[in-house]
């Protein structure tokens, strides 16, 4: 689905072992991986400075990215010092990164106020895609395992759909990052869409919106199947969706959950947040976020 990546790491968040599986993440069609992790500044005493020891160490131990590159494979390393939510989308640009591949915890809303995520901030202030693994999982997978999710990142991709504004600009982009995609990335897809039994029209009985979503996400499936010669399911379950969505990922073997954002203004986002938001805070799988157009 995507020709060149930054896979950025804080050097604890077991990122840093794909510098082992360079071959495994060409074979999603990659030609172009940077690695990167940011130093902060060092801050003792009176001038802030640069902490060359740092950089110099983290450099020695992403070089192993080196060691085993396939030809057709351009790989690079950079070791930048500032803020990893200011250097992140400055070296994708830089690079043309197409993906950015990056971890956070799992946190509450009000956790993320308070301590901040690197992840979800750099996800609402870049347009470049960003994949957002769990460390915790990345950390214990053993090194067969890991060689297989390098391979498999978005090979089957769970799409929530519901026809609003987030779910159609989602599709776009999903359209204009496959129309051309490489061989062995994005094999075929799940449209989802989940109804809650609580919500809708007043009035309007259950099976009656059902029936209208199976027709909705047709058209869909068939615009999808039309201009990405993709095999895409689709599926219309009654539940809460985010249960709904988290379920599916786990009966359909999902690779990945594709999800966006179309932002509402800093209060809102603040006292209502987005339901992209909540698969981010919760997901134990990998999340592919569109971010929004800046």
């Amino acid at each position: 689905m995507f020709r060149s990546c930054l896979i950025c790491t804080d050097l604890s968040d077991g990122l840093y072992r794909f510098v082992e599986f360079v071959p495994d993440l060409a074979a999603n069609g990659l030609t172009k991986i940077v690695f990167l992790h940011s130093v902060p500044v060092w801050t003792e005493g009176n001038v802030p400075r640069i902490d060359t020891d740092k950089i110099e160490a983290a450099k020695a131990r992403l070089s192993e990215a080196l060691a085993n590159v396939p030809e057709t494979v351009e790989v690079e390393i950079e070791v930048p010092s500032g803020r990893a939510a200011e250097t992140i989308p400055n070296l994708a640009k830089q690079h043309q990164s197409e993906v950015i591949l990056t971890g956070t915890p799992i946190r509450s809303l009000l956790q993320e106020k308070i301590f901040g995520s690197t992840s979800l901030e750099l996800a609402k202030s870049t347009s470049t895609p960003v994949m957002i693994l769990r460390p915790q999982l990345i950390s214990t997978y053993t090194c067969e395992e890991l060689k297989l999710r390098c391979r498999n990142l978005w090979r089957y991709l769970l799409i929530p759909y519901n026809d609003g504004n987030s779910a159609k600009y989602l599709i776009e982009r999903i359209k204009d990052y496959a129309s051309d995609r490489p061989e062995n990335s994005l094999d075929q897809c799940l449209l989802l869409w989940a109804i809650e039994e609580t919500s809708g029209r007043r009035g309007v009985p259950t099976e009656y919106r059902v029936e209208e979503a199976n027709k909705r996400i047709a058209e869909v499936k068939a615009d999808l199947e039309d201009h990405l010669k993709l095999q895409v399911n689709t599926k219309v379950s009654i539940g809460n969706p985010l249960m709904e969505i988290l379920e599916t990922a786990v009966t359909e073997d999902i690779s990945a959950i594709a999800t966006s954002y179309v932002t509402r203004g800093a209060l809102l986002d603040w006292t209502a947040p987005s339901f992209a938001d909540e698969i981010l805070r919760n997901s134990w799988f990998p999340v592919l976020f569109f971010s929004p157009e800046q």
